[in-house]
């Protein structure tokens, strides 16, 4: 009885580690992120790619207000996967960062910076009490000041990776599986997102809806910022034969 209390006491305290060395709440934060919606990021020599699945509940959800890919800057795109609320809080933090550094600075912001400020701004909510640590993964994607597309990914625990590709959230380990197996260097910035949907089909039965998916791309010759329309995601789709049926309706209930 006496060490399931002691359990119970790391598991309600951030600022404590277990004897083994375990911060419980940050772990729990990863299991939010592991209920949420997939999330894809891929970088090609001409450019990086964010694709999204962005499944809802009801066919009376406005599809449009379901938002797992967001701008941070004109260079730098950032998608999410875990706690919609949470995403958000830290997105609005990332565009606040990008602001400042662009008038105290007059120049933009780099991406690697931009992704260490976000994640240590995420470690101080592992290690001061009276908060939690925030439930959600981002992928930072963009283009450096020298021009190289950079792609990140943030964890709860206020850690950040550089990626080739990577996917986060729901299905996590498949799609990973998929991109480790498909993936190569070479690959042009339209290859690189026919590997993003064909990753995220790989996952829903080989068929995707327009409706249902986000893509955008950061190409290395604007160095701009650009979310695909439906009919563009459509006539990737349907290059790649994975368009699903009009007539298919999708209500699985999966969290963003």
């Amino acid at each position: 009885m006496q060490g399931q209390s002691q359990q119970q006491a790391y598991d309600r305290g951030i600022t404590i580690f277990s004897p083994d060395g375990r911060l419980y709440q940050v772990e729990y934060a990863r299991e939010a992120v592991k209920r949420g919606t997939a999330s894809i990021g891929v970088r090609t020599e001409d450019g990086v790619v964010l694709a999204v699945d962005k499944r809802i509940r009801s066919p009376l959800m406005e599809r449009s207000s379901v938002e797992k890919i967001h701008k941070a800057d004109d260079h730098i795109g950032i998608a999410s996967a875990g706690h919609v609320a949470d995403a958000r809080q830290l997105i609005d933090f990332a565009r606040r960062e990008s602001q400042v550094n662009q008038l105290r600075y007059g120049e933009r912001i780099d991406v690697e910076t931009l992704t260490k400020a976000v994640t240590d701004h995420i470690q101080q909510y592992t290690q001061v009490g009276g908060a939690r640590p925030f439930g959600v993964a981002l992928i930072i994607a963009g283009i450096d000041k020298d021009g190289k597309p950079r792609l990140y990914e943030t964890d709860p625990s206020g850690t950040p990776y550089e990626w080739k590709a990577l996917a986060v959230g729901a299905d996590r380990g498949d799609i990973r599986e998929y991109l480790e197996e498909n993936y190569s260097e070479s690959l042009d910035l339209d290859g690189g997102v026919g590997l993003a949907l064909q990753a995220l089909a790989s996952v829903n039965d080989d068929q995707l809806a327009p409706e249902g998916i986000g893509i955008a791309t950061i190409d290395v010759e604007t160095e701009t910022f650009h979310e695909l329309t439906d009919d563009e995601k459509e006539a990737h789709l349907e290059e790649l034969d994975i368009l699903a049926d009009e007539t298919e309706d999708d209500e699985e209930d999966v969290e963003e």
